[in-house]
């Protein structure tokens, strides 16, 4: 029979590793969300406790295991087109790279960064194809998250009917295909979009590689997990990947109030690195 009693001083070492690792702050109101959602990895891997589950996660043996217990304390809530004003002014950014472009094509990186299952790259990639049609060949969406169980999702882009209902029928016609037989009900982003994007696993905690260079920055409803030092750092970093002129957006529950940073405020959770 599993111990399932979550004693304090094993949620605080749980929470503290889970900092450490990727920046999330479980306090004391996320006690029971802990025990609730690592009590089902004690069950299945037959661990007698939550501190002998943490010894094995702390050990080179349990280092699949650890991966798997930040994908089970990560909470990813998403969906197509989220937060839609973000997207309005998307558009508008678009409108305007193509209107300034110097070649055929617009260049333009965007980073999706905690991409969770996918909703919002492939959100932007429907605009950008809607906004710049065939002028595309230029385009290019990285999306990254922590979680592999979420990036298995993103990369597959199969979803159920529930997520994508509240589409016009004319983008699920253009962007999706239909599933039949055994996979009715589920609708899979056709391949030009899935072409556009490029998904990895990345921590936000670690130095971002040498490639992510990005003209448009979206994180949003990520920072609200993170205390106000990690905020900042992972702000900096931000800065430090975006281009000149560069956009970054963040939840509209977000703010960069409170922490130093080197951005141009534009509008409610909308910033610009200037040119």
């Amino acid at each position: 029979m599993v111990y399932l009693e979550l004693r304090d001083r094993e949620f605080e070492k749980i929470s503290s590793l889970v900092y450490d690792l990727c920046g999330i702050n479980l306090h004391d109101g996320k006690k029971e969300l802990v025990k609730a959602r690592l009590g089902k990895r004690l069950r299945e891997g037959n661990f007698k406790s939550f501190a002998d589950y943490y010894r094995y996660v702390t050990t080179p043996e349990g280092s699949d295991e650890l991966i798997t217990m930040i994908d089970s304390l990560s909470t990813n809530l998403t969906y197509f087109f989220r937060e839609e004003k973000h997207f309005q002014r998307m558009k508008s950014i678009l409108l305007q790279v193509q209107r300034d472009r110097t070649s055929s094509a617009p260049r333009l990186k965007v980073w999706s960064a905690g991409c969770s299952t996918g909703e919002e790259p492939y959100s932007l990639a429907i605009l950008i194809k809607e906004t710049l049609g065939n002028d595309i060949g230029n385009v290019k969406i990285t999306a990254t998250d922590i979680s592999t169980r979420v990036l298995k999702t993103a990369m597959n882009g199969i979803y159920p009917e529930e997520k994508i209902k509240k589409l016009p029928k004319d983008i699920l016609r253009r962007y999706f295909q239909y599933g039949t037989g055994a996979s009715a009900g589920l609708f899979r982003i056709k391949a030009e979009l899935r072409q556009l994007i490029d998904f990895r696993r990345f921590n936000l905690m670690e130095t971002p590689p040498t490639d992510f260079r990005f003209d448009i920055i979206f994180c949003r409803n990520v920072m609200i997990y993170f205390d106000k030092v990690t905020q900042k750092n992972l702000v900096q970093r931000f800065f430090d990947c975006l281009n000149k002129g560069g956009y970054l957006f963040v939840g509209h529950s977000e703010s960069l109030t409170g922490l130093k940073h080197s951005f141009n405020y534009i509008e409610p959770s909308i910033y610009r690195k200037a040119t």
